[in-house]
């Protein structure tokens, strides 16, 4: 398989880490987002949507949504790390602390948006910073409030196995704190689960700051 990615790509962070919890042998192209390379006609060909994650399976066919993709590998490699409970209320729940952050929190702070409101809405630097760290810190706040009120929550975040809500949580963790000024401190819960995760070498080998082209 191949991924088209990007080093600081949150959602190409969710994959990854997906992939490498199901075992899964790929190898990674990069997508330069901030230099525009998701624009690139050969590259709308993969994606029309000039996004990433990408993902290129051996017969072809090409994924995209960093959940879809998610969803497919749990299906395709089910006795592998299962990233969904059994039982239909867990997998609702795990399904619905995923989408905090990548359906609420995640879609106000891409690229595209953050263009847009830097410069056609003209926040300029200050004012998109301000919109990120409050949506970021937002997104943080809830799943705290959440996790430290649900007697589902263990030391992940449904029960003491991995799921897809914890890929979810830690990329958003990442966004947050290593992108948009958000200090972890302020969310205890939060902060004691991405803890956890950052011991799993599936979690730790897909931070952003070990990817290719990452700043050093």
């Amino acid at each position: 398989m191949k991924m088209y990615g990007f080093w600081r790509s949150l959602a190409a962070y969710r994959v990854r880490v997906a992939l490498k919890l199901k075992g899964v042998t790929f190898s990674e192209e990069p997508v330069n987002l901030l230099g525009g390379e998701q624009h690139d006609p050969a590259y709308l060909k993969i994606n029309p949507q000039g996004a990433v994650p990408a993902l290129v399976l051996d017969d072809g066919q090409i994924l995209s949504q960093s959940m879809a993709i998610m969803e497919f590998l749990e299906e395709t490699y089910p006795g592998v790390t299962p990233l969904l409970p059994r039982d239909p209320t867990g997998r609702a729940r795990v399904r619905a602390l995923c989408h905090i952050g990548v359906s609420d929190s995640h879609p106000l702070v891409v690229p595209r948006i953050r263009s847009y409101i830097s410069k056609d809405l003209g926040l300029g630097d200050e004012g998109t910073a301000k919109w990120l760290n409050h949506w970021s810190a937002e997104s943080l706040r809830i799943y705290n409030d959440r996790l430290s009120q649900e007697s589902q929550t263990g030391i992940y975040c449904h029960g003491n196995e991995l799921s897809m809500a914890d890929i979810a949580l830690a990329s958003q963790v990442v966004g947050a704190t290593g992108f948009f000024g958000c200090k972890l401190s302020d969310y205890p819960k939060v902060q004691n689960i991405f803890d956890a995760l950052c011991k799993v070498d599936a979690f730790e080998a897909s931070l952003p700051k070990h990817q290719p082209g990452a700043p050093t």
